[in-house]
């Protein structure tokens, strides 16, 4: 259980802000570094991995094994033509990718990369794995990637063209529907950690990772972060198939490849977020970290945080290569009637059982009462579902709607919903110059068609001339 006293300990910063400007430099190039050469192995990874679930032949060609296939891809961008189409507002044209791009970069600086007490030497001078923290850090963190949205609205904007424009509303529509669910998966793990500060949120899984305390949290982050990075199955802003590549559709050269660069860098960021929040950051799984004490000394947690976001990563490839782009509406229905709603509640729990906590409850009985409440609101939830259906029908029954024509406006047109087709007749009568002589049922029915006759008698079809 997390005490105040530990909270308080946890949130000592005072080891950051005292390193020498050069050593600031230094872990800022670090951080930069880390972030390019993570996109290039990604980028690469997405494409082989894809191959392999295709059962075809991935990258190949350039470097050994293909490796360095997004080096070269990112060379061929910088060295196309950069065309500017004569519609745009040429100002905001140029400024988007970069107002996509530099906010992407920005969120790694408060995540750690090591523990904030285990000082690691660079020449000669002691520091740690990380290159700044705040009280508020996570806050910092979705500050700065609100920022990144304004790159996509405005390069949909300033493009002149409408498919750009459709595809930065969408953009800008989409993260405020992922983004509250997102800020409730992240009150769930203030609640137990007791900061805002990323160093201090991986103290406090210590004992356990918050994956196994908040797995609901956990999944709604997973889901939330897929739609907050735009990537499949929720790529609607560049959908090629309604708008012939979303808001990038008017850039080239490297301002588009500036467009990609941030759509990558926000995965690996969303990813070092989540492995901070609840993988337990830079610590090694229980059964090394048990086993091994030096596992995270030095510059081991370096290796643990590395493989985590690597696993995450994988998780996003591995989404765009099984799953379909879903429509639009489901999107935005999944958003606000499915994670909006499922993380209030689940919030809403969690507060409960740490209330019941600090008041010194047994487990069991707050087992009870967490278990008796959700009892409680599923049951009214039923009631009311069950007299609002009721309700429903016979309001329904008492204005049946008007029986379907498909002939009505003289053409045929397909049903809309709640609509039935009339049903099909068993037999159709051959058309022609005909007319049709009918006898009493069970006798015989003749059908005179101009050259010929056609003798039906007791269901069964005879032709003579």
């Amino acid at each position: 259980m997390i005490t105040p006293q530990s909270v308080l300990a946890a949130e000592d910063l005072s080891m950051f802000g005292s390193d020498p400007w050069w050593l600031v430099v230094i872990k800022a190039v670090f951080c930069f570094a880390f972030l390019m050469v993570t996109v290039l192995v990604s980028i690469v990874m997405e494409r082989k991995v894809v191959a392999w679930m295709q059962l075809r032949i991935g990258p190949n060609r350039h470097g050994p094994w293909g490796m360095l296939q997004s080096l070269a891809d990112g060379v061929k961008l910088m060295l196309k033509e950069d065309v500017v189409v004569k519609r745009a507002d040429k100002v905001v044209y140029i400024l988007a990718p970069i107002v996509a791009a530099i906010p992407a970069f920005m969120a790694i600086a408060v995540i750690p990369f090591g523990p904030a007490g285990n000082e690691i030497s660079i020449f000669g001078q002691r520091t740690t794995m990380q290159l700044t923290d705040l009280p508020i850090a996570v806050l910092y963190i979705l500050a700065v990637a609100s920022v990144g949205i304004y790159g996509i609205v405005l390069a949909g904007w300033s493009s002149g063209s409408t498919y750009p424009l459709l595809g930065g509303l969408r953009s800008c529509a989409q993260m405020i529907s992922y983004e509250i669910a997102m800020g409730a998966a992240f009150a769930s793990v203030f609640l137990y950690s007791g900061s805002m500060s990323t160093s201090a949120i991986v103290e406090a899984q210590q004992d356990r990772w918050f994956i196994v305390l908040l797995p609901v949290s956990f999944l709604i982050y997973v889901v939330t972060m897929v739609g907050e990075t735009n990537r499949a199955p929720f790529d609607m802003p560049e959908s090629e198939g309604d708008l012939v590549g979303g808001f990038n559709t008017e850039y080239s050269s490297i301002k588009f490849a500036m467009f990609m660069l941030a759509e990558y860098v926000n995965m690996v960021t969303v990813s070092a977020l989540s492995v901070t929040l609840f993988l337990g950051g830079w610590r090694a799984p229980a059964p090394i970290s048990t086993y091994w004490e030096g596992a995270n000394h030095g510059w081991w947690p370096l290796l643990w945080f590395v493989v985590k976001v690597n696993l995450l990563l994988f998780v996003f490839v591995w989404l765009r290569g099984t799953l379909p782009r879903v429509r639009y509406d489901q999107l935005m229905k999944l958003g606000w009637k499915v994670l909006i709603p499922v993380s209030v509640v689940w919030l809403m729990l969690v507060a409960t059982v740490r209330a019941l906590r600090n008041e010194s409850y047994d487990f069991q009985q707050i087992l009870l009462y967490v278990a008796g409440g959700v009892l409680t609101v599923l049951l009214l939830s039923f009631v009311i579902d069950f007299y609002r259906d009721k309700k429903a029908k016979a309001v329904s029954a008492k204005e049946a709607a008007p029986a379907f024509d498909p002939m009505a406006g003289g053409f045929p047109v397909p049903p809309l919903p709640g609509q039935t087709l009339p049903p099909a007749p068993r037999r159709r009568p051959r058309w022609g110059s005909s007319r049709a002589s009918g006898a009493e049922p069970g006798g015989e029915r003749e059908l005179i068609v101009s050259g010929g006759a056609d003798t039906v008698s007791d269901g069964k079809e005879a032709d003579g001339v």
